[in-house]
């Protein structure tokens, strides 16, 4: 009874096992009985430096600022520029009335030239003296009068110098002139108007945009953060391209050009608990402009 049993439960579990069977034999049969050759991937694994990039805001600021102001007072008779053009150091701006200061230059002259006449005529009495003094034909006290005399018109004639000095000086700075080279900006003056010397007001602004700053903000967690990954050995600096930076314009654009890390700055602003990176841009086409925000 039990082996009766046992062969009916073999049996079925024969069948079974070859009904499973079956479908991989006729999968065989039609593959020509051969299993697929089955596809590895293979990574190779090895270290490579990875780059640390760091975004910040920032606003671009002109190389070189200079606000003309008049070192004369005067009426303005010219205007010589276009506003918002291009002007090259020692172009002539304005031209204040020179009148006065030609009439102060001429008399400075006058006065000049009338010192150094008497001057001829001391010097002589002088030698003169010195030789009559050696015969006792004159009193020492008249050389020495005689002496003092040449000494006091070459004092005066020192003096008159310095003033026709000054006199030209203030002539010249009826012409007024650009300090640098760049784009001026709006004449805050125009024909006829009054200045005068050292006014607070500038006549115009000129900036040199060519090269330009872009002034970063950089936070001292940020700064603090990088200089122990530095001291432990996680970062390594890139000599040849930790200076070089690059910015992203306000459309969203990155700006063709690289520029150059100048300097960090040594004083925290405690306001945003940040410090002022300065990059140095070339700006050939006049695309980055002061005041414009960047990243």
């Amino acid at each position: 009874m039990n082996a009766r049993k046992f062969a009916e439960k073999t049996a079925g579990g024969l069948a079974v096992l070859i009904v499973a069977l079956m479908p991989a034999g006729c999968g065989n049969r039609q593959t020509g009985g051969q299993m697929p050759t089955p596809e590895v991937a293979v990574a190779t694994i090895r270290p490579e430096r990875l780059t640390l990039t760091t975004e910040l805001a920032g606003r671009a600021s002109a190389f070189l600022v200079a606000e003309v102001r008049p070192q004369v007072g005067g009426i303005i008779q010219k205007r010589l520029f276009e506003e918002g053009a291009e002007v090259k150091e020692g172009d002539l701006l304005y031209q204040i009335d020179p009148d006065v200061y030609q009439a102060i230059c001429d008399g400075a002259a006058a006065t000049l030239a009338r010192a150094e006449a008497n001057l001829t005529a001391l010097r002589a009495r002088v030698e003169r003296y010195k030789e009559l003094i050696a015969i006792n034909a004159v009193s020492r006290q008249n050389y020495d009068d005689a002496f003092a005399a040449l000494k006091q018109a070459e004092a005066e004639i020192a003096v008159n110098k310095a003033a026709v000095e000054s006199a030209r000086i203030n002539l010249d700075y009826t012409r007024v002139t650009a300090p640098i080279s760049g784009r001026i900006g709006k004449s805050s003056v125009t024909i006829g108007a009054l200045v005068t010397a050292h006014q607070p007001l500038a006549l115009a602004t000129i900036q040199q945009l060519d090269p330009i700053y872009v002034d970063l903000l950089q936070s001292t967690a940020d700064v603090l953060r990088l200089q122990r990954s530095l001291a432990d050995g996680r970062l390594k600096h890139d000599t040849e391209g930790q200076n070089k930076v690059k910015i992203i314009m306000e459309d969203g654009l990155m700006y063709p050009l690289e520029g150059t890390l100048q300097f960090r700055d040594v004083t925290v602003d405690p306001a945003s608990g940040a410090v002022i990176l300065r990059i140095v841009f070339p700006n050939p086409d006049k695309t980055l402009l002061p005041g414009m925000f960047v990243r």
